[in-house]
This record gives structure tokens, C-alpha cells and sequence, in this order.
């Protein structure tokens, strides 16, 4: 369990969260690649399993590893994916419409700070965003979803910023520029046809996608 072989398992994907939704066989995990036959148990003390710790180590290493993207994308849970893939995945999102136009106020805020200093740990982005505080949580949290959701922003390494790290943040823009030129002059057919290969139709990861998708162009009219 390397991230040479972790990269290898996202790209063969195109996506995988890190650790299983109560260990269901989809969507597919990068802890199913390395233990199939293993159930994951969260368990942290003496008895627990140690590779739950090393696969959270190795996951804070990938996340800053640019071979692979790194994300709260589906159900706000960690998510990698291939470059191949997030590329198509960004091409798609934007021929629906204008994404940063269809985001909320505190969405926007966040990603304004976002594309002017990139990454950001979470104790910086809500200074920066006045968003400080217990009664703006929930404000914070449901612009931070939205940004990962519609694939505006990424995650990036850890910053030690409190009692315990926290996840650095960073406008996709700015972190994969080369990524986001291409996504943004790739052919949506040909982007199409990338998906299809790794989101069949019906799949969990597919379905996210689509819903976000046509929220975007829900607003966008």
C-alpha cells in the first residue's frame, strides 16, 4: 500500500472514494482495492486495525500528489480522481451552463478568496470569508459542498492549524491550471465518452454527477 500502487488502482477507475460507505461493495473504495476481502472497522484503539491509520496517512500524502485529484466530491466524503477523468468530468459541468454563475452567496465568497490565494486551510478560508464561528458553520459547510460538488475547487495537502490539521483547500483553477485549461477546450463528446467508460449509466458516482449537473442548468435557466 504506496501511492505508486494507490495511483495506479485511481486510475484504472477513474475515481474511488478512500474508504467504503459501510462497506458497501459500491461505490468502489481505494480500501477495496488493497483488502477486498477486508471490512473496515473504525475502531481506533488497541484493538483497531492499523491499516485504517495507514490508509489515512497515505491518503494525506496522495492528496498532494498532482498524478491524481483530490476531493470532498461524493457525499462530502474523501474522493480521488483520475486526471483523465476530472478533466472530462470539468468539461461536462461547464457545457450546461455558466457553473460559477448558479452558486450561492457564501459559495461564491469562498471561491472569490479561493482563485486570488491557493490552497487555504480551513481556519484561513473563514477568516477571510468572515464565516467565523459556530453560527456561520453551517453557512460555511453547505458553500464548501457546493464548490466541491461542481468541481470548482480541490484539496491539497494539510495545514496545522489548530488542535488537530486540517484539509487545505485551493481553486481548481489555480492548482491543476493545465487540467482546467484542457477541461475547459475539450469536446464535450469526446469528454462524453471518457465518463461513459468510467460512470456507467446508473452507477452511484454517475448519479451524483448528473444530479449536480442538472442543478447547474437548472439555474442557469
Amino acid at each position: 500500500m504506496n501511492q505508486r500502487s494507490a495511483i495506479s488502482h485511481i486510475n484504472k477507475n477513474g475515481a474511488l472514494l478512500v474508504f467504503p460507505l459501510n462497506n458497501r461493495k459500491e461505490p468502489h473504495s481505494l480500501w477495496s482495492a488493497f483488502f477486498p476481502r477486508k471490512k473496515l472497522r473504525w475502531e481506533w484503539d488497541e484493538s483497531g486495525d492499523n491499516r485504517v491509520f495507514d490508509m489515512w496517512t497515505l491518503m494525506k500524502r496522495l492528496s498532494e500528489n498532482k498524478s491524481v485529484v483530490y476531493s470532498k466530491w461524493y457525499q462530502g466524503r474523501a474522493t480521488f480522481f483520475s486526471r483523465e477523468l476530472f478533466t472530462a468530468l470539468v468539461c461536462l459541468m461547464h457545457a450546461v451552463g455558466n457553473v460559477e454563475e448558479a452558486l450561492s452567496h457564501e459559495a461564491r465568497d469562498l471561491l472569490d478568496v479561493l482563485e486570488q490565494d491557493s490552497p487555504l486551510s480551513t481556519k484561513e478560508l473563514k477568516k477571510a470569508t468572515d464565516l467565523q464561528g459556530r453560527l456561520n458553520e453551517a453557512h460555511y459547510n453547505r458553500g464548501m459542498k457546493m464548490l466541491f460538488q461542481r468541481l470548482l475547487i480541490v484539496g491539497f495537502g494539510e495545514v496545522d492549524d489548530g488542535a488537530f490539521p486540517s484539509l487545505a483547500v485551493g481553486a481548481t483553477k489555480l492548482i491543476y491550471e493545465d487540467l482546467w485549461t484542457e477541461a475547459l477546450g475539450l469536446k464535450p463528446k469526446e469528454a462524453l465518452e471518457t465518463v461513459e467508460r468510467f460512470f456507467p449509466q446508473g452507477s452511484p458516482f454517475r448519479k451524483a454527477f448528473e444530479k449536480t449537473r442538472a442543478e447547474v442548468e437548472g439555474k442557469n435557466g
